[in-house]
């Protein structure tokens, strides 16, 4: 009995002192969290759900504070900030880390991915998994990737049903070389512009469209001054949640752990939210009074040859093994995934 009641003693005392330990590792934190888009969007519902479930995991110590809708800037900005360490996380597109790592361009050529699926496997498997590795040295920590949804094009002149649409349609995009030289390629007329100015630039005619997910579309009421939107289902647009490498750097093991796994837990709540607010989006759009037309295989597969020429030449100048790793991943998931 003595022996029991020692044992007992000894392994309330270790549990006590874990608890004592692990309460030791995990202090009082305020993280500031940028983005984009706005709180009715699904990338500010998965930052809610990562928020909620970091806060359990840390008993309430590690407390997330969003700030949406640009307004920590733009994305090169707040990126900026990261690396720096004046800001702790960010959920930006992959686009905009092409100017650290030329290789996530790769994610945004037209056409790589027919179906969400594909695109999730791409972001999730190998070349995905490089692509975070890469980002340490250059500042910045990668927890995962959400997906935002397929971009299509919206404008104020005419449904985009056929490749010859595209003809002279001054249209925004992301500031980055593949979507100024694919644009190109339909034979648009390409702008880049950060997305703050965009609502404006429609609304005075000095761009005649754009090309989003249609969640974003929907959320930055984009309907009040577009009229056409065509499924063109051209790119899907990845987001990747990001941490300052200095603010990662200072947090313990224990911390560290919590993120992960709040990110973890968090991911599929997001890509469930896309999936139904991307249904959602749509339905409104057209009781707002664009006028929706989808684009007939033959079409897409007309654009896909016209953009071929971009991809060929994009990827010769990126590095051989990143661009051999992609195409075999791609091969892989055409073939294994609906």
């Amino acid at each position: 009995m003595r022996l029991v009641s020692v044992l007992s003693a000894a392994v309330f005392g270790s549990v006590l002192f874990a608890g004592v330990a692990c309460a030791q590792e995990v202090q009082e934190r305020t993280i500031r969290w940028g983005h984009l888009n706005n709180t009715d969007h699904p990338v500010s519902f998965g930052v809610q759900k990562f928020a909620e479930i970091l806060l359990a995991k840390s008993g309430g110590k590690m407390k997330v504070r969003e700030f949406a809708a640009s307004q920590l800037g733009n994305e090169l900005q707040q990126q900026s900030a990261l690396r720096g360490g004046t800001q702790e996380m960010l959920s930006a597109s992959t686009t905009s880390l092409a100017t650290v790592v030329p290789e996530f361009g790769l994610l945004d050529f037209p056409f790589i991915a027919a179906t969400t699926g594909q695109a999730d496997a791409l972001v999730q498997g190998a070349f995905g998994k490089a692509m975070i590795d890469a980002l340490p040295q250059r500042g910045l920590i990668g927890l995962g990737y959400w997906g935002l949804g397929f971009r299509n094009v919206t404008n104020s002149k005419r449904p985009v049903a056929r490749l010859e649409d595209f003809a002279g349609l001054k249209l925004r995009v992301i500031p980055n070389p593949v979507y100024l030289e694919s644009f190109s390629a339909f034979k648009a007329n390409p702008i880049p512009m950060a997305f703050g100015e965009l609502y404006s630039a429609l609304e005075t005619g000095t761009v005649d469209g754009e090309e989003n997910p249609y969640t974003v579309i929907l959320s930055n009421k984009f309907f009040e001054v577009q009229k056409y939107v065509s499924a063109t289902n051209h790119t899907f647009t990845q987001n990747i949640i990001l941490v300052s490498k200095i603010f990662w750097d200072k947090l313990s093991p224990a911390e560290q752990r919590m993120m992960q796994e709040a990110y973890n837990e968090s991911r599929d709540y997001q890509k469930e939210q896309t999936r139904l607010q991307t249904e959602k989006a749509l339905a409104e759009l057209q009781a707002k009074g664009m006028q929706y037309n989808p684009v007939a295989p033959e079409e897409l597969e007309r654009m896909r040859t016209a953009v071929q020429p971009v991809v060929d030449k994009i990827s010769a100048s990126l590095k051989p093994e990143t661009v051999k790793l992609f195409n075999d991943e791609l091969a892989r998931i055409r073939k294994d995934v609906k």
